[in-house]
């Protein structure tokens, strides 16, 4: 399980950085660069995946649908979120996430809901409150929905979808070839999310206008060559493949109750890179979120 403890790390990561480069690039178009770097980085070690006689082409469909929502829309959605909407909403609707793993097991994979699970998902989610409403819990009540919130809402449900589609493939949908090589099986992805993130990114800039002040404009320079760098490595390369490995070990449920770390390391990365000291709200929301996880995932 420690491998699930790396993504939500690097998701942190990604969305300090995202909100950091709202005004130096169009969300989308940062999807793009992300994916397309990554994809260079990745090629020296899975090339052949892509050569014409590639078991890949056989069974593009499985990957157009992973790159579809895995490359193409997940982290698309949740930076144009960050456009209209408050972190402490894009970061409690993403929390979601473990909510929408139960429901779609259940319904689509007849993955029965047990009384541990439902139990871990609330104190996690307990947890996730006492993080972003700094034990202030008038600070929740406060929410108003917006555009953004809608959007982290489906790119929750996008990715809990995904999650699912990792670990529960249709039979002879997926070339054993490519499934036992993680840089291939990624590769794959990212090639077919490529052409999703280009047409998405296209369609941006057709409507740039109709943006915010400030996203109409790529601001080339170091800062935005070293954002793409990390988002390309970190939460992409490294967080896609511990995912990936953490998910067909423990499957998507438990998984699912990891990510909700995710608002904890964002909160704790804040205190290095702005000087704010960890206070007693974030040892509380650790002790449960962590709580969560732990009476989720324990064998009856």
């Amino acid at each position: 399980m420690a491998l699930l403890l790396i993504p939500p790390l690097m998701w942190a990561g990604n969305a300090v950085v995202g909100r950091l480069m709202q005004d130096v690039v169009p969300p989308v178009t940062l999807n793009f660069l992300r994916w397309a770097l990554a994809f260079v980085l990745l090629l020296p070690l899975a090339a052949w995946v892509l050569r014409p006689g590639s078991v890949l082409w056989s069974h593009w469909r499985r990957f157009a649908l992973l790159g579809l929502l895995g490359v193409g829309l997940y982290n698309a959605l949740q930076y144009l979120a960050l456009q209209t909407s408050s972190p402490i909403n894009v970061t409690l609707v993403a929390a979601s996430t473990p909510v929408w793993m139960l429901l779609l097991g259940h319904f689509f994979y007849a993955v029965r809901i047990s009384r541990r699970a439902v139990l871990g998902a609330l104190l996690s989610l307990a947890g996730v409150a006492v993080v972003l409403s700094r034990g202030e819990f008038s600070q929740l009540q406060a929410l108003r929905l917006v555009p953004g919130d809608a959007l982290m809402l489906l790119a929750s449900l996008i990715w809990a979808w995904y999650s699912w589609l990792l670990v529960r493939p249709r039979p002879g949908s997926e070339p054993a070839a490519i499934r036992a090589d993680w840089a291939a099986f990624l590769l794959a992805q990212i090639l077919l999310g490529l052409a999703w993130a280009s047409l998405m990114t296209a369609g941006e800039w057709l409507t740039l206008p109709a943006l915010p002040a400030g996203a109409s404009h790529i601001d080339w320079g170091w800062p935005l060559a070293a954002a793409v760098l990390f988002v390309a490595v970190g939460p992409s390369l490294l967080a896609y493949r511990c995912w990936g490995a953490g998910v067909a070990r423990v499957g998507p449920t438990v998984a699912g109750f990891f990510a909700n770390l995710t608002p904890l390391f964002a909160a704790l990365l804040s205190a290095v890179l702005l000087g704010e000291p960890p206070r007693w709200h974030h040892a509380l929301g650790f002790v449960l979120i962590v709580g969560g996880i732990w009476v989720s995932s324990r064998r009856s």
